[in-house]
């Protein structure tokens, strides 16, 4: 039988490489951990950890434990709360996301959390959407915040869940001065030789400009890539060309936004967890938070 705060400490090991650094997040020594990890492997009857220069690393069959390990922990904590509705929370939720997302719908709710949920901490990591479902499925966070197009939909694997958060549209960023009427395919006409700027991070928003392109009928000129917003808007005002761009957000001085309508083209923002995790109470009060605040 596996002690499940053995597999806790076999679970935090995956997660922040150094036993030194494990036993400080729990208030333990480095000795204790590493004792209580020798005793797991007699109990799985495996090798978990191997000497890696003067730290330690997870076996393979360590990272496969360590997977189901929060699976496991998942599970008594879901069940603890069953079975005690007035039980406190207590975990780590591990949220990747991109950066708009992490502003406005995580941020709000990690500076209210720790009034209600003492035991509950939100760790934040920065990704474009295929990063943050790549390290979602190898277990690596607990929830991704991403991002698609309504012209260009990604859709989700049956091994997880996701829930709209909010949709926002975007419109053209050309250099201020440019004047142009019509439907977004309008819109595109008049930039058919102008060079376009795309994120260098997710293909998303370059399917939507191939996209409505193709429907004006042309193939756009890809120029320059870059994943910050801010940058992108530098160089439509240094006249390097044109790119999408959110459009309730400010711009700089030299940058016009200009609406794009029949087609309309709107991100969705969404809250994606691996299937079955959504029950772990720690997981459900950030969901929960997310749903009714930022909706």
């Amino acid at each position: 039988m596996l002690n499940n705060d053995r597999l806790l400490l076999l679970a935090e090991l995956a997660r922040l490489g150094s036993m030194r650094e494990v036993a400080d997040e729990l208030g333990t020594t480095t000795s204790t951990v590493s004792q209580q990890l020798a005793v797991l492997a007699r109990e799985a009857g495996t090798a978990l950890i191997e000497p890696d220069g003067r730290r330690v690393r997870l076996t393979p069959a360590g990272r496969r434990l360590a997977r189901h390990a929060v699976t496991i922990l998942a599970a008594v904590e879901a069940a603890r709360l069953d079975l005690d509705p007035s039980a406190e929370p207590a975990g780590t939720v591990r949220v990747a996301g991109f950066a708009t997302a992490i502003r406005r719908s995580l941020l709000p709710i990690v500076a209210t959390l720790p009034a209600r949920h003492e035991r509950l901490r939100v760790l934040i990591h920065e990704h474009e959407p295929a990063e943050a479902l790549q390290l979602l499925a190898g277990d690596r966070v607990d929830l991704a915040l991403t991002y698609d197009y309504n012209l260009a939909p990604s859709g989700f694997p049956d091994t997880l869940e996701a829930t709209p958060l909010w949709s926002t549209e975007w419109s053209l960023g050309v250099p201020a001065g440019s004047t142009v009427d019509g439907g977004a395919l309008e819109v595109f006409e008049a930039f058919r030789d102008t060079h376009w700027l795309v994120n260098s991070r997710n293909s998303a928003d370059e399917d939507v400009v191939r996209t409505v392109a193709s429907m004006a009928g042309y193939t756009p000129r890809i120029a320059h890539r870059a994943d910050s917003l801010e940058l992108i808007q530098d160089l439509i005002v240094a006249g390097l060309g044109v790119a999408l761009l959110p459009a309730d957000q400010p711009t700089l001085d030299g940058v016009t936004l200009v609406p794009l309508r029949r087609p309309d083209v709107r991100m969705r923002v969404f809250a994606v967890t691996r299937l079955g995790r959504r029950a772990w109470p720690p997981l459900h009060v950030v969901l929960e938070a997310l749903s009714l605040g930022l909706s």
